[in-house]
């Protein structure tokens, strides 16, 4: 049940409270996109878990344990059978993944429960008790299918501490760049089981990446299920798991065969389509005149194979063809291309992060949630410094160059791409000088079907804490202005300057000053200083969030600027705003206003 056909549509996440009390926890994983469905008090302690028990992914339930265990005992098949389960207390301080730890993935359901409600994960696993990779469950957070294997044998003997020998011929290998990877990195156990990722099948336990494509040729009308069987008839002569299977491909004019999209539908396999001028000119080695003569290119199967595995990609089953018998018509046309990078965008997810100034307490639960279900995360060092105490050490993290943002934001949609789940991280808020803006043009700029999931989390501004700090200065209309050239032109900064100052707007300064720029923030002042009084409060807000936190207050006519530096933002006050007992505040209204 919970490896189902190949990439079939994902089963439901349920919840379930043992009274009301429970419920708002409910709601909230459901309003997050947690749970998908919610039963009311009463179901829940009567037939619903044995009604949806299996067609569920898993369930998150609120109670007792012992309680939750009486419920779902006469349910339990197997540890390859049965859903995860997470019992969460009525008061959601704590989410216990009671079945399905690894596997069905109850252990990471439990994090997002916990990082959701502001609560704590009890996790007591061997694996994630001792740091180590669960290796029955790891490869799913990596895209990957689970195959067949000894799966049982391979976690006893390494909770036994035998080192199992891996082996590795397809998929990502940044999964070995893992910190919870290192007790894999001694000398094999020959009596341990084997671990193979690998698109073939065969001896061990094997995780399959999706490297695999389908060349489909079929004649008008085949039927669903000699297509069916030629696809797997191909795979299996070829020695090669269904769980393996990246997606299907053919040429445009087989865009609307019934069969095709049916079992791209039941499989949920992506369909990739191709012109024949693109097909014409890949080589291939079994080339057909009649084709040519048909189709206006010497290759369909082949070819599209060939194509949709893209650069680095081989031919691992040359065309073969599938006829029909008595009850069936047509005929059909397989073959099978390795890519050299895995690929699964319909599994994968980009996450946006924003992680507000830096202060752990301020990070929203929504983007702790996110994070927890990442198996990456990507982002300048600086910015992942701060949320390190976050990562489990199943998390890969990609540190990036402060000026490379867009090298970052191609990584990060690459990854998601492959079928990861992967956190592209900005501090303050993604969407306010941040990532996602740059992240969503590259995401846009792909074919629908390459897309990833794309979500962005929103983060506390370091204007907004900068107006925390310093008192009530945003109560009026305002502006934020990044006095930063390098993507934007000095006119152009100066224009907005001079139209801020013209509507009397509190004005926040982003990126005001450094070793090479340190001359525009004056600059700033001096043409703010033309439309509004030297008395103006300034807030200068230095290190926001973090252990060197510094907030002063100053007059626009003398603002120290050599104070200033990357790390500020300054916050400059309209006609109205005041400093009155330390603290910065602008009226709601200009005098005379009528706030009643």
């Amino acid at each position: 049940m919970n490896d189902p056909t190949p990439d079939a549509l994902p089963l439901p996440c349920r919840g379930l409270s043992l009274s009301p009390a429970g419920q708002p926890l409910l709601q909230r994983l459901h309003q997050a996109g947690l749970v998908q469905d919610i039963a009311s008090p009463e179901e829940a302690g009567g037939t619903y878990l044995s009604r949806e028990w299996g067609n569920s992914r898993s369930f998150v339930a609120v109670g007792a344990c012992g309680a939750i265990t009486r419920l779902i005992a006469p349910l339990l098949q197997g540890k390859s059978q049965d859903p995860a389960v997470v019992v969460v207390d009525p008061a959601g301080r704590f989410a216990i993944p009671l079945l399905g730890g690894h596997g069905a993935g109850a252990e990471r359901l439990s994090q997002q429960v916990a990082a959701l409600l502001g609560g704590q994960a009890v996790l007591t696993g061997a694996s994630s008790g001792s740091g180590r990779l669960a290796l029955d469950g790891f490869g799913t957070a990596w895209g990957w299918r689970r195959g067949s294997g000894d799966w049982d044998g391979l976690m006893q003997a390494a909770a036994r501490g035998e080192q199992p020998l891996v082996q590795q011929t397809s998929g990502s290998p940044l999964w070995r760049e893992l910190e919870a990877t290192q007790p894999l990195s001694g000398v094999p156990d020959p009596a341990a089981p084997v671990l193979v990722i690998s698109d073939q099948l065969g001896m061990g336990c094997r995780w399959h990446p999706p490297s695999l494509w389908l060349g489909v040729g079929c004649e008008r009308g085949t039927s669903f299920t000699l297509l069916e069987r030629a696809v797997l008839a191909a795979l299996q002569e070829a020695g090669l798991a269904p769980e393996a299977v990246a997606g299907l491909c053919s040429a445009d004019r087989k865009g609307d065969e019934p069969a095709l999209l049916a079992l791209a539908a039941e499989r949920q396999w992506p369909l990739r389509l191709f012109s024949a001028a693109e097909l014409a000119v890949v080589p291939v080695p079994t080339p057909s005149a009649a084709v040519a003569r048909e189709m206006g290119t010497a290759s369909v199967a082949e070819a599209a194979a060939l194509l949709a595995a893209g650069p680095g990609g081989c031919l691992r089953q040359a065309k073969r063809i599938e006829r029909c018998r008595s009850d069936e018509r047509g005929a059909a046309t397989v073959a099978v291309a390795a890519a050299a990078e895995q690929w699964a965008p319909q599994r994968g997810r980009l996450h946006l992060i924003g992680s507000g100034p830096g202060e752990l307490a301020l990070l929203t639960p929504d983007a702790r949630a996110a994070l927890a279900a990442s198996t990456v995360w990507v982002g300048y060092g600086l910015y992942l410094d701060l949320l390190e105490p976050l990562r489990r050490p199943d998390q890969l993290r990609c540190d990036g160059q402060l000026t490379l943002e867009r090298e970052r934001c191609r990584q990060a949609l690459e990854l998601a791409a492959q079928g990861l789940t992967v956190a592209l991280v900005s501090s303050g808020d993604s969407g306010i000088y941040g990532m996602a803006g740059l992240a969503l043009e590259l995401w846009l700029a792909l074919p629908a079907e390459a897309r990833p999931g794309f979500t962005v989390h929103p983060g506390i501004s370091a204007l907004q804490l900068a107006a925390a700090r310093a008192g009530a200065p945003l109560m009026h209309d305002f502006c934020t202005i990044s006095l930063s050239d390098r993507l934007t032109p000095w006119e152009t900064i100066e224009t907005r300057l001079r139209g801020a100052a013209a509507g009397d707007f509190v004005v926040a300064l982003y990126n005001p000053r450094s070793r090479g720029r340190d001359w525009q923030l004056a600059r700033a002042c001096a043409l703010l200083l033309e439309q509004r009084g030297g008395d103006t409060p300034v807030a200068l807000a230095r290190q926001l969030g973090r252990q060197d936190e510094h907030v002063s207050l100053h007059r626009l006519a003398d603002l120290p600027v050599a104070e200033v530096d990357m790390l500020t933002l300054v916050l400059i006050g309209n006609s109205t705003t005041r400093i009155q007992d330390g603290r910065m505040v602008t009226p709601r209204g200009y005098p005379g206003a009528d706030l009643a």
